[in-house]
Formats: structure tokens, sequence, C-alpha cells
């Protein structure tokens, strides 16, 4: 799979955290809250932001597995998560942590999920979980990742999955053909095969149906505005790079559509929370 920047996962972390689902974070939180223990597999897991805004819905003991193809991310996510709790230590090859009064180990594993996606599973997890992970992920890998879930009969909850809905403030008379070229990049191979996209919403909403799984599904869109120029200023460099690779829409309107200041995004998002039968 394609790596991402820390410094880009750490921007956008204040909005995935405040964009996640309400209702679909209370029905977790309902389930395992008061759960004495729980063994989390967070796939795709960058610099652990996913674990930082799902731990305080678990129960008071959690055993965390991390696991990304970057080394370098793996590495800051130990940074990261020992800043962001109250207490860390480093034993036996573990991370440990104290936060909330949630005692929470983690093991960090990297492995390539496109080719070892079993071996992951390995630990049993009762609760497999993602950010914004699917959408870059061929519909055989959704297939074969929710078939492991099953295998598990673990709970399933996967946060920010691109859904195709982008709208930019002010509004430019190329909005439209941007992010018609945009989706179109989406679904190009991001080391998985060929990518879902805005379809993956749909196809893990399907494939868990199929198992019998009692599946909900919440928006968890980007809403961008003021206060989050930063934000909105890292996108449209990726946004228009990814257009210009498609080569669908003329370089002279890409440029015309570069020179409107943004002020604010919608970003679509989807949650996914699914229970076994």
């Amino acid at each position: 799979m394609s790596g991402f920047d820390a410094g880009w996962l750490d921007l956008r972390e204040p909005a995935d955290h405040r964009s996640r689902n309400e209702e679909l974070a209370r029905m977790l939180g309902r389930h395992f809250g008061r759960r004495g223990q729980v063994c989390v597999l967070d796939l795709g897991c960058g610099t652990g932001s996913n674990l930082r805004a799902t731990a305080p819905l678990l129960g008071a003991e959690q055993h965390w597995t991390l696991v990304d193809h970057d080394q370098t991310l793996l590495d800051a996510a130990v940074v990261r998560l020992s800043a962001w709790a109250s207490a860390a230590e480093r034993r036996d090859g573990q991370l440990r942590l104290i936060k909330g009064g949630k005692q929470i180990t983690v093991r960090l594993r990297r492995a390539d999920l496109a080719r070892d996606l079993e071996g992951v599973f390995e630990v049993r997890p009762n609760l497999v979980t993602a950010s914004a992970l699917f959408d870059l992920a061929s519909a055989d890998f959704i297939a074969a990742a929710a078939a492991e879930v099953v295998r598990s009969r673990a709970v399933f909850y996967t946060v920010l999955t691109y859904n195709g809905m982008q709208r930019w403030t002010p509004k430019h008379e190329a909005d439209a053909a941007m992010a018609s070229a945009f989706r179109s990049h989406q679904v190009s191979d991001k080391g998985f095969g060929e990518a879902a996209g805005p379809i993956a919403p749909a196809l893990l909403v399907a494939a868990f149906d199929a198992a019998g799984y009692a599946v909900s599904e919440g928006d968890s869109a980007w809403r961008l505005e003021a206060g989050d120029e930063a934000l909105i200023a890292g996108l449209v460099p990726g946004f228009v790079a990814a257009v210009r690779e498609t080569s669908l829409v003329p370089e002279a309107r890409v440029a015309d559509w570069l020179k409107v200041h943004r002020t604010g995004a919608l970003v679509g998002h989807t949650d996914t929370l699914a229970f076994a039968p």
C-alpha cells in the first residue's frame, strides 16, 4: 500500500476525531464499555490515531495490535501514543499505556496487508477496526478482510471511508469536473489492486450483511470551515495532483481552479459498524 506522511496524518487527526459518527461510537461503547478485556486489531494504523479515538469507548483492559506496512509510521505511533498517554512504558517488545483509567497494551506489527492478511488475524481479535483504509483497497481485499472478521466472529468498526462526496467553498465552475476526475483517480491501484474508492462503504455493507452481521452506517464527513485553514490548504495540493494524474481536466482549467482561495470544504466519509449474529 502507498505510504502516508506522518505530518499529514497529524494535520488531519483533529478533523478525523470530531467527524466520527457519534451514534455508531455510542453503539460500540455500549457493547464494549463494560467488558473487562478486549483484543483489538487495527488495520493500517498509521500513527495510532484510531486507537486514540477508539480506546475511550472500550473497557478497562485493552490489548491492541497495530498493523502497518510503513515502519516510519509505526515508529511515529510509539512517539505519539506515549505522548498521549498519562503513563507509557516499553517492555517485552510492547508499549504499555495508561490513559483515562484504561490499561492499554500495544503490539506493533509491520505487515503488508495485501499479502499477509490472514497472518495478522492470528491474534484472534474481538474487535477489528480501521480508519480511512477501505476506499484505498480493492473489492477483493474488502471481501477477504470481511471473511477474516467473520471467521473470528469479531465486531467490525471502520471509520472515515471516503464515499465520493466533495464540495469546496467558494464554488468554481470547474468543481464538478475536478471532483469527477478525483473520483476516477481514487479507483487506481493504491497497493491492493484496483481500489474500490467511493463504493467501498457499499461493499462493506454487502459483505457483512451476507454473513448475517447486523450492519449500521453513519455519516462522518469532514465539514471544514473557519479554524481549519491549515487542513484545507493541505487538501488542495493533493486533490489537484490526483486530478492532474488523470488528464481528464485541461491544465488551463485546473490552473484557473487553483486561483480561488478555498475557505471551506466538505469531504464525504462513512463509518461502518457490524456485529456478529
